[in-house]
């Protein structure tokens, strides 16, 4: 890859008197789509989108999944942030693109709601461990983007500052997080909290390594939403249904908004850019282990609950998904050689 970024990302004070003579490159136009078109290529390709659809709504389910990271992985990031950030620009294209990836995610949310919740709530620490496997497994195809860029101090600042801030943010989501947040009876200014929230919740969504859960459970609404999805508690508390809308419509908003300021900075400061992004990739499978869920998880351990069984479960588990994942990535470089 090509460093296009040399004296770009200094951040120094002299950074923005670049000639403004000189032809910039095709690739940095504003209005270029990445990739070479937003259409999907084939029903593989279609199907691509749909799986990281599915991961972006197990990562609401699963604490410490990432679907940008997942998005990055599959080579569709730059793509999604195009797709979203361009939306009203570009409708049909954009929205023909999004569909698969929006069905994914209804898909994954569900399966991740009725299905593996189930999972989670009988063997946490296995379920948590597969899917922390594929991420790590997956990792190399995130570090390709920075492999043959310099590794300059501001750089590498940027990458251990990646992983710090998934770090950080399980910190506080263990020793700050506030009490469960009540949903049945919100007061006026609550509403204007659920759209901010959901405008968090979707910033996580667009950066790989922050979880959506970890926020949540943060600010004390993980469990108040989770336990809120049911026909019984619809019919007891249907001033609920106002709480999902605030959350839909930040959600949405920030998805538009912050897709826009993503892909600016990989435009103008690529290389910086994928070493930040690489260090939360990289921090958010160090966070799926530390964070309040298994945090409790442990504690069950040391009281003596099934702490082999489940160790031995999520030791084969995290290996099988590594290897999976790994020989993912192999295949992926294998088709991007030849298509070279």
């Amino acid at each position: 890859m090509r460093d296009n970024n040399d004296g770009k990302d200094n951040f120094a004070a002299g950074d923005g008197n670049l000639n403004k003579n000189v032809k910039q490159p095709d690739d940095t136009r504003q209005n270029d789509t990445p990739g070479g078109g937003l259409k999907y290529v084939n029903a593989r390709e279609a199907a691509k989108g749909g799986v990281l659809g599915a991961f972006i709504g197990l990562a609401i389910i699963i604490p410490g999944v990432s679907g940008s990271a997942v998005a990055i992985i599959l080579k569709l990031y730059e793509k999604l942030l195009y797709a979203l950030g361009n939306l009203f620009r570009q409708f049909k294209s954009c929205a023909l693109f999004l569909l698969p990836i929006i069905t994914g995610a209804v898909v994954g949310f569900a399966l991740g709601f009725f299905g593996v919740k189930i999972l989670l709530d009988i063997m946490l620490f296995a379920v948590v461990a597969l899917f922390a496997g594929l991420m790590l497994g997956a990792l190399p195809s995130v570090t390709d983007e920075i492999h043959n860029e310099r590794h300059t101090p501001i750089r590498i600042a940027l990458f251990v500052a990646g992983i710090l801030v998934p770090i950080a943010l399980s910190l506080i989501s263990i020793y700050c997080g506030g009490e469960s947040a009540d949903l049945s009876s919100p007061a006026a200014y609550d509403y204007i909290i659920y759209l901010l929230l959901g405008f968090a919740v979707a910033i996580t969504q667009l950066v790989p390594g922050l979880s959506a859960t970890a926020l949540l459970m943060a600010t004390g609404h993980y469990v108040p939403l989770i336990e809120s999805v049911s026909i019984a508690y619809w019919q007891t508390t249907p001033a609920v249904f106002a709480v999902y809308a605030c959350l839909i419509a930040g959600f949405v908003a920030g998805l538009l908004c912050f897709a826009k300021l993503m892909s600016w900075l990989l435009k103008r400061r690529r290389a910086a850019t994928f070493h930040a992004v690489t260090g939360l990739a990289a921090g958010s499978v160090i966070t799926m282990f530390f964070n309040p869920e298994m945090l409790n998880e442990y504690r069950r351990w040391a009281a003596g609950e099934r702490f082999g069984p489940d160790l031995a479960l999520g030791a084969v588990l995290f290996l099988v998904g590594i290897t999976i994942a790994y020989l993912f990535v192999r295949m992926q470089r294998k088709k991007t050689q030849q298509n070279n």
